[in-house]
């Protein structure tokens, strides 16, 4: 069954059970309503009637009743009012004479009552509604049929449900198009789902929507731009490497086959087995960075976490560039703020040194005379920015420079700043590249900064302590 048929289902048995309580509470509460309201029309007949009655001759009253037409007892004997007197002895009767005040007066008279009205009297008789008054000649009881009663209550219920079957026939066409107006979006959702599904992430529709069903759609069409923009990704990379690849490839492929032909001869050859040499290593290299990568984006147990200091990382990278700084002339200045801090992170040592290796050849490699690496404390963060006083990034090639395979002008594999990004980003951090105001570009680094008590709150990963391997 289609989710707008049980919703609408639902809607209506819920519908039909409200109704039908309500229906049936009514019934109970009105019913006793008009027994209690007549129950005290009764009751003040019979008040009336009673101070009527207190007087010294019965004929006095007689002759006041006969000449007052409009007294209350004679307008509820045309309401279906009837009365019952019983006498000092206890005799029980029926008053029957066309007007009120004789009837009452043939009773005080002694006219003859019959044993059968005291169950009525006594108000044992659930058919009849009963009011009993003290008169001085005995007690004047004054009753109105339940049924009648019933019969008003029925014909107001009947109207009632009639309003209701009227009211319930609405709410059930406008829960149809309410239905209709909540389920369309979902029923678009679904076929969006269905182009998801297919790998058709071009082709996906924002749907338009209010409320949860809204922030679904929303997802969904975001999610299917990622997709879309991974997938494009994905064939970009396999060409872009089988690009990077082949070139080495066909230099050893060619020298080799050059050597074994008998092409190249004496210093020649050995000039090819250098170029083979190198190829190999740069196809190594290429490979091993590749490989990395892969690890980086689907292994955990690749990446070893460990409360490390990032100046010393500074240092050692700042060694290991050492020789290629002097080679270019190129000064490098390092500072802290503050000097003495602790600057700590969680991070797995090895890969961190490798991001920041990465990072500092490639502004090695683009700067003229002047590197900074500037390293502050910030809010519970560790700031980092590496700058040269190089060309700059083009504002083309900004957005997609952590991208696989993007490389500027003099750039090698096009890998080494998407593997910094990695490894960044498993540390909790985050990298961002910009360029200088004055010329040159700045790559910064913010990492949350390690506890400040020495693996007290530090969790490690079983086995992945100091001098673990």
């Amino acid at each position: 069954m289609k989710l707008v048929h049980q919703i609408n289902l639902a809607f209506g048995i819920a519908l039909l059970l409200v109704l039908s309580v309500t229906a049936v509470v009514i019934h109970f509460v009105l019913l006793d309503h008009l027994i209690g309201s007549q129950k005290e029309d009764l009751k003040a007949m019979g008040a009336v009637i009673s101070a009527k009655l207190r007087v010294d001759s019965i004929q006095t009253v007689a002759a006041e009743l006969s000449t007052a037409p409009a007294l209350p007892v004679k307008m509820a004997e045309t309401s279906g009012v009837a009365a019952i007197f019983t006498d000092i002895q206890g005799k029980s009767m029926p008053v029957t004479a066309p007007n009120p005040a004789m009837r009452i007066a043939e009773a005080v008279k002694g006219v003859s009552g019959e044993q059968a009205f005291k169950d009525i009297v006594e108000g044992t008789d659930k058919r009849f509604i009963t009011s009993v008054s003290i008169v001085p000649q005995g007690t004047l009881t004054l009753l109105t049929p339940v049924s009648r009663v019933k019969s008003i209550e029925q014909a107001l219920l009947k109207r009632l449900l009639i309003i209701f079957g009227v009211g319930g026939a609405f709410m059930v066409a406008f829960s149809l198009f309410i239905t209709k107006k909540l389920i369309r979006p979902l029923m678009s959702l679904q076929e969006e789902l269905i182009k998801v599904k297919e790998r058709r992430f071009s082709e996906v529709r924002f749907i338009r929507a209010g409320g949860e069903i809204g922030s679904v759609a929303e997802s969904v069409y975001d999610m299917a731009g990622e997709l879309d923009r991974f997938n494009h990704v994905q064939k970009q990379f396999f060409q872009n490497a089988s690009h990077e690849l082949k070139t080495p490839l066909m230099s050893i492929a060619g020298y080799a086959e050059g050597i074994r032909d008998g092409v190249f001869e004496g210093e020649r050859i050995r000039k090819g087995l250098d170029i083979i040499i190198s190829e190999s290593g740069r196809l190594k290299k290429l490979v091993t960075e590749m490989t990395l990568l892969a690890k980086l984006d689907s292994e955990e147990d690749v990446f070893r976490k460990n409360a490390v200091s990032l100046k010393e990382l500074i240092t050692e990278a700042s060694e290991r560039m050492n020789p290629l700084l002097v080679k270019k002339g190129i000064r490098l200045q390092i500072d802290y703020a503050p000097p003495s801090g602790p600057f700590e992170v969680v991070a797995d040592r090895d890969k961190l040194l490798q991001a920041l290796l990465n990072v500092m050849s490639n502004a090695a490699r683009y700067a003229v005379e002047q590197m900074n690496v500037h390293a502050k404390v910030l809010e519970g963060r560790i700031e980092m920015t590496i700058s040269d006083d190089g060309p700059g990034i083009p504002d083309k090639l900004l957005p997609f420079l952590f991208h696989r395979f993007v490389k500027g002008k003099d750039g090698e594999s096009g890998l080494g700043l998407a593997i910094s990004r990695a490894i960044v980003e498993r540390c909790g951090g985050i990298i961002a590249a910009s360029n200088r105001q004055e010329g040159g570009a700045v790559i910064s680094m913010s990492f949350p900064a390690a506890p400040t008590a020495a693996g007290s709150n530090t969790k490690m990963p079983p086995g992945n302590g100091p001098g673990k391997p």
